[in-house]
């Protein structure tokens, strides 16, 4: 056993940086069809280092062939503008007129094409005409017209049919923050597009607005202007605030003029969205959530009366899950698909048009995705099926059919061990799917609907990828700090790894609550992860407890009141288990990063176990989710209501609810902090403030401890451009010198090496 790399192998980081700035990283990995004029018929485009053809596909018939011939095409292209143009570098978008004939935009002309005749020719419309500006929004006939003007909604007619344009004020209450205005244009005079929205049918209107005006403002600051700081102010809705935005519905009448306020309420505080309008105009459905997230209703509108009747009523503890949600109204709303967990895991069940149950369909030990499709004639729909198919990965996306009208009634349609990516054409009758893993090169077929593959389609073209000295990640399951429960990740090595060495392991974590980072589709560029491996590390991403909703409500709501400690025991047992498999990984130097969620993860992870972490990373955490986003906290870690029986100045007594939360911050673990944390964020944050970073920073210095912190100036929760590159700089000279003791790893390596960029 050899002793670990002592030189960073920045040479080869910055070779692996280069796959992703050449030609290769443009080849198509997944083929992306589009279907012809709602016919089975597709056709797609596909790069290699010979250039992007363009294929037309008919299934039924098994049919492939070019759209056009490059060469053929460009020349007739060249005979009209005398121009030269290079066949191997065609790209156009390709829009259908009709089954045979395409628009394509090239060197400031339109052509369309006929791809039986190979007739080209210049396009022009048929009538001339000046597109409206983009605040025109007419209802369904054109008859009116709806717009915001200095935060109010106006109304005129359209003279095209018999109406009158006088502006007609529809509305008088609107203001900052209470506006039908978009951003800041409701401070400016003249026509803006509005928030209204027009019903499919007829001369009415509604609108959900967004009353933030009591909502708490917070500022950044862009140090950056000219010629001085400006200071931007924002609202924002912190965990546990007193006042949040409350959201009213009204509903319009463009001929007679009216628009009054509906009733929506239910509980105090509550969340609401719009999930569906009738297509006769009469009905509007609303989906509202209590403050708390443990409760929802799906309701119904009556467009005329106002009246709201409640359809389907959800409860589930501790919250229901909203980043899965699907809701399907079903012959204009006679029925209604909703996606619930109340069984713990994610299915679907079948109500009527008064919200009667008719029948649950799907159930079992696994998860149903949000639909892909619904087939209503013969009344099947098309989801991903998680964690039921035996001996695969529970987070690839595997294919399944199942009948509306019987509970479980499903077929698999994608049996490989792989995660698909599907386009079913309308009819349902084929599919398209792209399928692969992080460790197997994309497979690009055509199935029909039982399953079967009835043509192949192009393979990515990868050679030069593999000349340029790149290798693929590698897959491996764990188990998790309980012991039984199986974690899923990948693990990336350095191009020229060998297996007599000792290498410094480095965990990429994100502990969810609402999505894994682990890959499981095949990619050439995974943002930070192969680079930092070729330094001389062995990188790894890994699922935790209580990061997604794939696996069923047990295991996302795993951190649910524990919003800081709950992934760190099973970071730290995947890393111990992979040691303990792996004589290549030296368990004595492990690092951590993360950015956002994975940034306060981090950062716990070192303080919380400061004799196992050696170096970490933390950009853009969210340190202290007590002045976090409501949302966020709120849903995922828990809030708690309270009621009480108050008098008003008349003395007459009313029930006062109010509403709390109380998060475990990263500033309470700094007293346990011993060295190599890093500190990151940009100073114009306006999702996680920098006051999260800050605020830890000085736990950190008032603990008596050492660290390292770097501000990124105008920056937000991304980086981006040379801030972005900096960032990956710091990184990592930051493990080098604590992992690998690269004495290289100080201010001049990191000044050439930037200025070289």
């Amino acid at each position: 056993m050899g002793f670990a790399q002592q030189k960073a192998n920045y040479e080869l980081a910055e070779r692996m940086r280069k796959i992703t700035q050449t030609p290769i990283a443009k080849n198509t990995l997944i083929i992306r069809p589009n279907f012809i004029k709602g016919s089975d018929c597709f056709y797609y485009s596909f790069q290699t280092e010979e250039g992007k053809k363009y294929y037309w596909v008919d299934p039924k018939r098994k049919e492939k062939k070019l759209l056009f011939d490059n060469a053929e095409l460009v020349s007739k292209i060249s005979e009209m503008t005398r121009k030269p143009y290079n066949h191997k570098n065609l790209d156009i978008d390709v829009k259908f007129l009709d089954k045979e004939t395409f628009r394509f935009y090239l060197d400031r002309q339109d052509y369309t094409y006929n791809i039986r005749t190979k007739e080209l020719k210049l396009w022009k419309a048929e009538k001339q005409f000046t597109a409206d500006p983009y605040w025109m929004y007419y209802s369904s006939d054109s008859t009116y017209m709806l717009f915001a003007k200095r935060h109010n909604l106006y109304l005129v007619g359209n003279p095209a049919k018999g109406k009158d344009t006088t502006e007609v004020q529809l509305t008088s209450d609107g203001e900052k923050n209470y506006s039908f205005n978009r951003e800041d244009e409701g401070e400016l005079d003249g026509r803006f597009l509005c928030e209204a929205k027009w019903f499919k049918k007829g001369n009415k209107f509604y609108a959900l607005r967004e009353d933030a005006r009591k909502v708490n403002d917070m500022w950044v600051v862009d140090v950056l202007a000219q010629p001085r700081p400006k200071l931007e102010t924002y609202k924002y809705e912190m965990a546990g605030d007193k006042h949040v935005i409350q959201h009213r519905l009204i509903i319009g009448d463009a001929d007679s003029r009216q628009v009054r306020e509906i009733d929506i309420n239910r509980w105090p505080d509550q969340y609401v969205d719009v999930v569906y309008c009738s297509n006769d105009g009469k009905r509007l459905y609303l989906q509202r959530y209590k403050r708390t997230w443990d409760e929802a209703d799906i309701c119904m509108v009556n467009v005329e009366t106002g009246e709201v009747k409640s359809l389907i009523h959800e409860k589930n503890k501790p919250y229901l899950d909203y980043q899965m949600r699907s809701i399907t109204f079903l012959n204009d709303g006679n029925e209604i698909l909703f996606r619930s967990e109340r069984s713990g895991w994610g299915h679907y069940y079948l109500y009527d048009k008064d919200g009667n149950l008719k029948n649950q369909v799907t159930s079992g030990a696994w998860v149903a995705s949000p639909l892909l499709q619904v087939d209503t004639v013969r009344r099947q729909i098309y989801f991903y099926g998680y964690g039921r198919k035996e001996g695969v990965d529970p987070y690839y996306y595997i294919l399944y059919r199942a009948d509306l009208d019987k509970e479980n009634e499903l077929t698999c349609l994608t049996p490989e061990n792989a995660t698909h990516n599907i386009t079913l054409s309308p009819s349902c009758d084929y599919y398209v799917d792209g399928y692969s893993r992080v460790d197997m090169e994309p497979k690009n077929v055509v199935r029909n609907r039982k399953g079967k593959i009835i043509m192949t389609l192009e393979d990515p073209d990868l050679d030069r990828l593999y000349e340029m000295g790149w290798r693929a990640p590698e897959r491996f399951s764990v188990k998790a700090a309980d012991g039984v429960t199986d974690l899923y990740g990948v693990m990336w090595k350095p191009a020229d790894f060998d297996s007599t060495k000792l290498y410094p392991i480095i965990s990429c974590v994100y502990p969810g609550p609402f999505f894994e980072y682990v890959p499981t589709r095949f990619t050439i560029n995974d943002e930070l992860n192969t680079r930092l491996a070729q330094l001389g590390f062995i990188v790894i991403t890994v699922g935790h407890r209580g990061c997604s909703p794939m696996r069923g409500k047990y295991y996302h709501t795993f951190g649910y009141g524990n919003q800081r400690d709950y992934p760190l025991a099973d970071d730290k047992y995947v890393i111990e288990q992979l040691a303990d498999r792996y004589s290549f990984i030296d368990r004595k130097k492990v690092g951590i990063y993360g950015h956002s969620g994975g940034g306060f993860m981090a950062a716990a992870a070192i303080c919380t176990y400061p004799d196992f972490y050696s170096a970490a990373v933390a950009s853009a955490g969210n340190h202290d989710n007590n002045m976090y986003n409501k949302g966020w906290v709120e849903i995922h870690y828990g809030v708690r209501e309270s009621k009480k029986m108050v008098k008003d100045s008349l003395g007459n007594e009313h029930e006062e609810i109010t509403y709390f939360t109380s998060s475990k911050t990263n500033m309470d673990l700094a007293k346990n902090y011993k060295s190599g944390l890093l500190l990151v964020t940009g100073d114009m944050d306006n999702t996680v403030h920098p006051a999260h970073t800050m605020k830890m920073a000085d736990a950190l210095i008032k603990a008596g401890k050492y660290f390292d912190m770097l501000v990124l100036p105008g920056n937000r929760h991304g980086y981006g451009g040379m801030a972005e590159y900096f960032y990956e700089q710091k990184l990592w000279h930051h493990f080098a010198r604590f992992l690998l003791e690269d004495s290289s790893a100080d201010y001049q390596t990191d000044l050439d090496y930037f200025m070289k960029k």
